[in-house]
């Protein structure tokens, strides 16, 4: 046996030379993604600004709004495209404040892992998931935001982390979760159905894509359009809801 800094090792073992990879934070685990639909979230809410829009809590009356809010009623006049637009627009620039930060957070921590094509899933499963529960919800009225979505994302990362053998307890994901959930259901003027409807379609879109994929052995191309079914079927349920 030889000495060596690690301890006693046999001759052949200390000869080797152990391969050291580093991997140095290049453009691709950057959260791309996240900067960019922050991006867009920010450029829609001065567009309503300018158009009209309320700068403090409330929906004011650009056009904007008035084209891209979510109901039942418009969407079954056949303005289906609000199943998405409305989780780009938000009623106030407070209320665009602390849904952007959430995605941030989490757009920061879940992007890199996921990777980008996987992140965008989750996201825009999430939003049109966030999108139906609104409207089994709210029979009358208007629904905006990015909660929803926002609720998928850590609906997502806690099972991301879970899959990674990381305990989602320690994390305080589960906390954060538990906490905002009791904000849905206490504070008035919340969209409890976009929020649990979002929360639902990003934990489903992960557990297709991290639990049901590799145990399965099914290629992502497979897994990828379980997801996108699972956001067809909520675009079909909100048109369903608002007939």
């Amino acid at each position: 046996m030889t000495t060596t800094p690690v301890g006693m090792r046999c001759p052949e073992c200390a000869r080797e030379r152990t391969r050291v990879r580093r991997y140095s934070g290049g453009a691709f685990e950057q959260p791309t993604v996240t900067y960019a639909l922050i991006v867009v979230n920010v450029i829609v809410e001065l567009a309503s600004l300018l158009g009209g829009g309320s700068g403090a809590a409330g929906l004011g009356s650009s056009a904007i709004l008035r084209d891209g809010a979510l109901s039942r009623a418009t969407v079954a006049h056949g303005d289906v495209w609000r199943i998405v637009t409305s989780g780009f627009i938000h009623a106030g620039l407070t209320h665009l404040l602390f849904n952007m930060l959430s995605l941030w957070i989490l757009g920061s921590l879940l992007e890199p892992v996921a990777g980008r094509a996987r992140f965008l899933l989750i996201y825009f499963c999430s939003l049109l998931a966030g999108s139906f529960g609104a409207l089994v919800a709210q029979p009358v009225g208007y629904t905006v935001g990015a909660s929803g979505a926002i609720f998928g994302l850590l609906g997502a990362a806690i099972i991301v982390l879970r899959s990674r053998g990381i305990n989602p307890m320690e994390s305080g994901l589960v906390f954060w979760l538990g906490f905002n959930l009791l904000l849905s259901f206490t504070i008035s003027g919340i969209s409890i159905g976009g929020h649990i409807g979002g929360l639902v379609g990003g934990t489903l879109a992960a557990i297709a894509l991290y639990e049901v994929g590799p145990r399965l052995r099914l290629p992502f191309a497979v897994t990828g359009g379980l997801v996108a079914l699972l956001g067809a079927a909520a675009v079909a349920g909100a048109i369903g809801i608002s007939a």
